[in-house]
């Protein structure tokens, strides 16, 4: 059994076993996406279905197979669970209670992440930025809140579709701070308030050009230093074998003196 695991495992770590299953990904998207057409599906509903029953299988089998050679490591591994999540919830009776769930068929997709490491490497990083993201996320929020309390005492009476309420004025100027449709709200606005520019201008350089721009650096910073310990982690086995081979020469020194 541990030399079938032992091939197994060879096998699926190989890249021919990485390519076929990405082509299977890449094929099982494009019937998914094919199964969004009515035309298509009433000339070929049948052959597509039988086709993503198929391709499912392959997963599923494909699953099985990394358990038998990983065992309980399977299970201590963030991607194979993903994967093991994103296969389970195709296996999910089509019942009007888990449509939505059965919708998610269209996760299969997000499998080639799992499959390509520099994918992972990204999706490693942008977790490794959830802390910081969290922090900015809150510093943000604080943000928001203090200019909409402004925008509500000052624009709410002449405005109150847009700064009525707290609610509102958080939600216009979330609007705002995307950049969509704010020039509209802001001419509104000056024609009755002559000086709100002040307020929306300064309040659009610190929410959109100032906070947001921080989270782009604590991704970038993290996914660096993602790729830092990766090298470390790299040179730390280059430095043992390095030690290793040196032990052999020594040995092979003494043998022959």
């Amino acid at each position: 059994m541990d030399k079938f695991s032992e091939y197994l495992r060879k096998i699926i770590s190989g890249k021919v076993w990485g390519n076929c299953i990405a082509i299977l990904i890449i094929v099982n998207t494009i019937v998914l996406g094919m199964e969004t057409y009515l035309v298509i599906m009433n000339a070929y509903g049948d052959l597509l279905t039988s086709i993503d029953q198929t391709i499912l299988y392959v997963f599923i089998l494909e699953l099985v197979f990394r358990f038998i050679a990983y065992r309980l490591d399977f299970l201590k591994d963030p991607w194979s669970i993903f994967d093991l999540c994103v296969v389970g919830i195709a296996l999910i009776p089509a019942q009007d209670a888990f449509s939505a769930l059965r919708a998610a068929r269209a996760l299969r997709a997000l499998r080639l992440i799992s499959v390509f490491p520099k994918l992972r490497k990204v999706i490693e990083g942008l977790v490794m930025a959830i802390p910081g993201i969290c922090a900015i996320a809150g510093v943000m929020a604080i943000i928001i809140c203090v200019f909409g309390l402004i925008a509500s005492k000052l624009y709410g009476v002449s405005y109150p579709q847009w700064f009525g309420n707290l609610h509102l004025s958080v939600f216009s100027l979330f609007q705002i701070m995307t950049l969509e449709g704010w020039p509209d709200i802001v001419r509104t606005v000056m024609q009755e308030k002559p000086l709100a520019w002040i307020f929306f201008v300064t309040y659009i350089l610190i929410a959109t050009f100032s906070v947001l721009n921080l989270f782009i650096a604590v991704v970038v910073d993290a996914m660096q230093r993602n790729h830092a310990e990766d090298t470390q982690n790299e040179d730390e086995k280059i430095d043992v074998i390095n030690k290793k081979l040196d032990l052999i020469v020594e040995k092979i020194n003494k043998d022959k003196n």
